[in-house]
């Protein structure tokens, strides 16, 4: 097969700098509407616009694409590949042309032709890639890498229709397919000349050749095609741009054409079907045999996929395998490309004739793991009949890796068989299982947890005893957010006000921004500080009043809780506050209530009954509370549907407080409380994930944190910790749950939350009426505060100030000179 564009473009030669000036821009998207769209610009509806603006760009985008790729190949520089289940890339266009420079001119550009730029961008979809922070923080670091000069290509699946749609019908979830690609995307170009088969079953064969030791090949049943589609990523002002490489599976025989002949038209295309089927959506539901073997095809099918390529690039600049890890650095982000490790393995030995230990040393200096999880039901494991019947060489290759482990644990370190139990790659205690996450830690030679707590509560829960085998093996890289997406783009007010304040430095340097912190003192700054945030929130109450006809006063305290649907992350006890806030409110209609907007957006996985119950709850104490004259708008509760990027991006600026109340110890790192607090949001939260250190740079009078510590969580759950004589004793919440528990609610169907409500009684495992006192005491001491607004804007621009560490450009450095050995930031 030949070489990708991306190594064939080296060769071409660079163009001359596009010219930036809005007549040049204008006369370039004419063209596109009239050569690439085929419209006179009189006839040319929005989405023509659109598209030609995005051809337009994405011209000058590749300009810079080129130059990096012809950098990177004649400097023979180390590449990063970052392989990830999800990329939350949002949409392209605003990114790309802030990072080029281009807003201003785009801007003026179209205005020659009456059409406006912010029009034009809200018309572009979500690349629909991923579900939550798994893939947001994929998409930053994508976007970090390049503008860090980091040479990176990030691999996953061209999903086409993603995780799924969100629709709420009768305060339920109802989940519809993404149609995201139905218009096409012009932002990526097909590499069918990058294409690989792929193999699934069969049986694995012994072949001997005379003088040569016996090698194991395997013949798979079935084959699909892995296609390959490219989407550069810019970084700050396109002095770098990396590649996002994402696969789409097709069969390779798109039709049995004897089936089709023979009448069988359905039958035909069954093997097409089963191919596209591994890239359709974005964690299929798994509660049953098909959805697992589903899963685990698509996280093969990308992995496989990516180390073929990977190992053709290198191999089309270097003589042989043997300094893969000396120019090649894959990071596996969480669980799902673990199957990586068994495959490469496979590769090495089977395909390219290394013998076993030497194939393993480049395995494990090739591959580094980043945990996102402390749930073992998250670390992903897989029956051994599937694996072995999906992937027998893997699996082969799997309890050869384990059997290495498990006897050096024996021998050189003394192990029990408790503790090689716990180590192994095979679960035998529940039904025989592989331990992906297992797989990953002994496969690499760095594995990182994500937020400070976490990297230590990974040390002695979930990798306790493989840390004892490697001690040296697990290291902490917090996660960040980039700058330019997640304030110069979202927040464009707060941005100038900065710029005009302390200057453009912190544009480059985002550590400058913590010059602002003196201003925070100065009355008139803070005067204007409010005013952005108030432009913020009326901006989002229009949304919400667009969408849902629900009228928002943007002068109340705009409380937020948006992200993934989890028992963990504690929508719940959010909801039973709001309840008893309600509650009060009626009760007392003497007192001098702060006026508050409970704000909730996020989905639950379409299996997790559980998380869909808290939305349906949330939206059913919405519609009560907000149709109650009695309350007299003190209390608003809404629930947006579809929560994702572009949403987000009007969520994060409108912030005036930050719910981070995940149950301690459970939060890996979050990175929607670094977002809100970097756009001037208060953070109301636990000792939890990256909170800990949030507390650490903004200061413990700037941030809100309640509620049990991680060991304390973890002492009660050994008690046998229920939530009954909490409830008994405490009657703001007893209250709520009996309004819960009796149809309040739900006067329709009063038992709809009968489960939700016992298991607070009975287990309490999320320690929610553990904490709930803790948190009502908290956030009436924010509503005094609010009604401050002096003391509130001071800690809302230190917020901001002191946000500088949780970029993800500081993340980035901290990969590349710790773990990949690659970028500016190597250490030789």
């Amino acid at each position: 097969m030949s070489a990708s564009p991306e190594i064939e473009a080296v060769g071409a030669k660079v163009p001359e700098p596009r010219r930036n000036d809005p007549d040049t821009l204008a006369r370039q998207i004419v063209e596109k509407l009239t050569y690439s769209i085929g419209k006179h610009p009189e006839q040319a509806r929005k989405y023509d616009w659109l598209r030609a603006t995005t051809l337009v760009v994405r011209d000058h985008i590749i300009d810079h694409w080129f130059a990096t790729t012809d950098r990177v190949r004649e400097s023979k520089e180390k590449r990063v590949y970052y392989l990830s289940m999800e990329f939350l890339i949002g949409r392209l266009l605003r990114d790309a042309i802030n990072n080029l420079q281009l807003t201003g001119p785009i801007r003026e550009a179209l205005k020659r032709y009456n059409v406006d730029i912010d029009m034009v961008e809200l018309l572009e979809p979500d690349a629909a890639l991923g579900n939550g922070g798994l893939g947001r923080l994929a998409a930053c670091f994508m976007e970090s890498m390049a503008s860090t000069g980091v040479p990176g290509v990030g691999y996953g699946i061209r999903y086409v229709h993603g995780f799924f749609r969100q629709e709420i019908a009768e305060g339920a979830q109802v989940e519809l397919p993404e149609t995201w690609l139905v218009h096409g995307n012009p932002w990526e170009f097909e590499r069918r000349e990058s294409s690989y088969e792929i193999g699934f079953g069969g049986k694995v064969m012994t072949q001997n050749e005379p003088g040569k030791p016996s090698r194991q090949v395997w013949r798979p049943a079935e084959r699909v095609l892995a296609v390959a589609f490219d989407t550069p990523i810019v970084g700050w002002r396109g002095n770098q741009v990396n590649t996002l490489r994402l696969w789409s599976a097709q069969a390779i025989d798109p039709i049995l054409l004897d089936a089709f002949n023979s009448g069988d038209h359905i039958g035909a295309l069954v093997e097409s079907n089963k191919a596209e089927a591994i890239t359709r959506v974005l964690y299929p539901a798994d509660s049953h045999q098909a959805g697992q073997e589903l899963r685990l095809r698509q996280e093969y099918f990308f992995s496989a996929a990516s180390l073929q390529d990977i190992i053709r690039r290198h191999l089309g600049e270097n003589d042989s395998l043997d300094n893969l890890p000396d120019k090649v650095a894959i990071q596996l982000n969480d669980t799902h490309p673990a199957v990586s490790v068994a495959e490469l393995m496979r590769l090495l030995v089977d395909v390219h004739g290394y013998d076993w230990a030497k194939a393993w040393k480049i395995t494990r200096a090739t591959f580094g793991y980043t945990n996102h999880t402390l749930l073992p039901e998250a670390l992903e494991h897989w029956p051994i009949n599937l694996f072995e019947r999906l992937l027998p060489r893997q699996m082969q290759i799997i309890y050869q890796i384990n059997a290495d482990v498990i006897r050096e644990a024996s021998q050189d370190k003394g192990f029990d068989g408790a503790q090689i139990s716990a180590i192994s790659l095979i679960d035998e205690g529940h039904g025989r299982r592989v331990r992906m996450g297992q797989l990953a830690f002994v496969g690499s030679h760095a594995v990182n947890g994500v937020s400070a707590l976490h990297t230590e509560l990974m040390k002695e829960t979930v990798f306790q005893n493989l840390h004892q085998l490697y001690p040296d093996r697990i290291q902490n890289k917090t996660n960040g957010v980039t700058p330019r997406r997640w304030l110069m783009e979202c927040n464009p007010g707060l941005t100038g006000l900065l710029t005009e304040a302390i200057g453009p430095g912190f544009l480059d340097d985002i550590g400058k921004i913590a010059e602002a912190d003196k201003l925070a003192e100065d009355a008139a700054f803070r005067d204007r500080f409010a005013a952005v945030k108030r432009a913020n929130k009326a901006r989002l109450a229009d949304l919400i009043s667009d969408r849902l006809a629900i009228s928002l006063d943007p002068d109340a305290i705009f409380d937020i809780q948006v992200k993934r649907i989890h028992e963990y992350k504690r929508q719940f006890l959010n909801i039973i506050e709001a309840i008893a806030l309600y509650n009060q409110i009626r009760a007392h209609p003497e007192k001098n209530w702060t006026p508050r907007v409970k704000i909730f957006a996020g989905k639950a996985a379409p299996s997790y009954v559980q998380a869909k119950e808290i939305i349906h709850l949330a939206n059913d104490v919405a519609r009560l509370i907000n149709s109650d004259p009695s309350v007299r708008d003190l209390l608003k509760v809404v629930f947006i549907p579809n929560y994702n990027v572009s949403l987000a991006e009007i969520i994060m600026p409108a912030a005036d407080l930050s719910e981070q109340i995940s149950t301690a110890g459970l939060e890996a790192s979050g990175t929607g409380n670094m977002k809100f607090a970097l756009n001037g949001a208060l953070t109301i939260g636990t000792l939890d994930g990256a909170n800990v250190e949030m507390l650490e740079h903004v200061g413990e009078e700037n941030i809100f944190i309640f509620g049990l510590k991680a060991d304390e969580v973890a002492q009660r759950r050994r008690e046998t910790h229920s939530g009954r004589s909490i409830i008994e004793r405490t009657q703001l919440l007893r209250e709520a749950l009996d309004a819960i528990s009796t149809g309040v609610f739900a006067p329709e169907s009063p038992a709809r939350y009968h489960t939700l409500v016992s298991n607070l009684y009975n287990n309490d495992w999320w320690m929610i009426c553990a904490d709930f006192e803790a948190y009502w005491k908290t956030q009436r001491s924010l509503d005094d505060l609010f009604l401050r607004q002096d003391e509130w804007q001071t800690k809302a621009i230190r917020n901001t100030a002191r946000m500088s560490w949780f970029s993800s450009d500081r993340s980035i450095r901290e990969y590349a000179s710790d773990i990949w050995q690659a970028g500016p930031g190597k250490v030789v």
